[in-house]
């Protein structure tokens, strides 16, 4: 069967995991409950986040629903609830390393079908940059990041060793809105965090990513904005009216901020009726063969 497509947006998680509260002595970690061999639940702390079934956890399920939906290939990527950078570092580090791991040996099991994106404990910088080297050494394609590290912006001078150190692996950043982490007090019902506020952090992400001057420093950074890039598209020529008349928004950059956003990459997932992010450029953003 010949396959088109490359699914650049697809989360797996483990079917179970050790109690990281207990191990760590820190309460709201997630947690995943079998409840048969197709279905499950994933709780943060006692709360129940979401159920899931197989499709979440079971690479066969998933051959399958590729070959019937004619996909190539996945990008395997953690659950972003599971990214945890509100943890302790050396928590969030092995919580990363037990979902790369995971993600490793499903892609070693079925190398025509997978390729995968870790998380690092991107709170700690250190940390960060050793599991991306280790990753790196594994043969990850990508490292999923959020959108916002406990409120640190994409611009903060603390996150720029990791995008550079990305940049100098050749190593794809594929980001995830890690949010709402503006307006929360407005969004407390019509499930508004997921459908408006996601976009906004994403915009918000890649705007500050720009205007920060971090593409300007690393002009060969390979950085994918999950869902269409939110509400990034739609606020580009408004960023650009404003680069030229505002000082402050020439800061750090001296051209114009649409001529940055050309080097960034979005997947297509904006539930519209669309395809999927193109075959060549996928497989351009994710250096593969």
């Amino acid at each position: 069967m010949a396959h088109a497509a490359i699914d650049m947006h697809t989360h797996i998680l483990p079917p179970g995991w050790e109690d990281w509260a207990r191990r760590y002595g820190v309460a709201g970690w997630p947690s995943c409950r079998l409840h048969d061999a197709c279905n499950a639940t994933i709780y943060l702390g006692d709360k129940e986040f979401r159920r899931v079934d197989e499709r979440s956890f079971s690479p066969a399920r998933r051959i399958a629903d590729m070959d019937a939906e004619r996909i190539g290939l996945q990008l395997l990527s953690p659950v972003p609830v599971m990214l945890c950078y509100w943890g302790p570092p050396e928590a969030t580090d092995a919580f990363a390393r037990m979902q790369n791991d995971f993600i490793a040996g499903v892609v070693q099991k079925h190398p025509g079908r997978f390729a995968a994106a870790g998380t690092v404990a991107l709170q700690d910088a250190k940390l960060a940059l050793r599991e991306m080297e280790r990753l790196k050494a594994m043969g990850f394609a990508a490292v999923e990041i959020g959108s916002q590290v406990n409120g640190r912006d994409f611009d903060d001078p603390q996150l720029f060793d990791f995008f550079a150190a990305a940049q100098a692996l050749d190593m794809a950043l594929f980001v995830h809105p890690q949010g709402p982490s503006i307006g929360q007090e407005r969004m407390g019902q019509y499930y508004l965090p997921f459908m408006v506020g996601y976009p906004a952090d994403s915009a918000l992400a890649a705007a500050r990513l720009i205007l920060g001057g971090v593409l300007e420093r690393l002009p060969r950074l390979r950085i994918c904005f999950a869902h269409g890039g939110g509400a990034f598209p739609a606020a580009l020529g408004r960023l650009d009216h404003g680069h030229r008349v505002r000082p402050e928004a020439r800061k750090f950059i001296a051209e114009l901020p649409s001529r940055y956003a050309r080097s960034l990459y979005f997947d297509t997932l904006t539930h519209e009726d669309i395809d999927n992010i193109t075959h060549n450029t996928a497989r351009r953003f994710l250096r593969l063969a």
